[in-house]
């Protein structure tokens, strides 16, 4: 991929990605091939920060989970009322490095 639309790419979408991983990240952008890169723009990817504001006020619902693919412990989350609260707490402080990890996968997938 041309080197523009990689810095592009990443000046624009970084804030989606653990910073360790923009590295990697830039690497496997500047290997793909050009016909990637639609797939990869048009690829949705979660705001960590949107993630965490859900979780604050839908968490004890399990909706937090429920957006992030994570179905099973949605409905586990529903099922207890966020395991009476103690596991929404938790959740504030993982949900954000989740939605990262999707959308590292969400990037991965669209490139391979």
């Amino acid at each position: 991929m041309e080197q523009s639309k990689v810095d592009m790419f990443i000046a624009t979408n970084a804030k989606f990605f653990e910073s360790h991983l923009i590295p990697q990240i830039h690497d496997m952008l500047q290997k793909a091939d050009d016909s990637k890169y639609l797939m990869v723009q048009s690829s949705n990817f979660k705001d960590p920060t949107t993630m965490l504001i859900v979780s604050i006020f839908g968490g004890h619902l399990g909706i937090d989970r429920f957006m992030v693919g994570d179905t099973g412990l949605g409905v586990a989350k529903l099922l207890t009322c966020g395991g009476i609260g103690i596991w929404t707490i938790v959740d504030w402080f993982l949900i954000m490095g989740r939605a990262r990890e999707v959308n590292f996968i969400n990037l991965q997938r669209a490139l391979y």
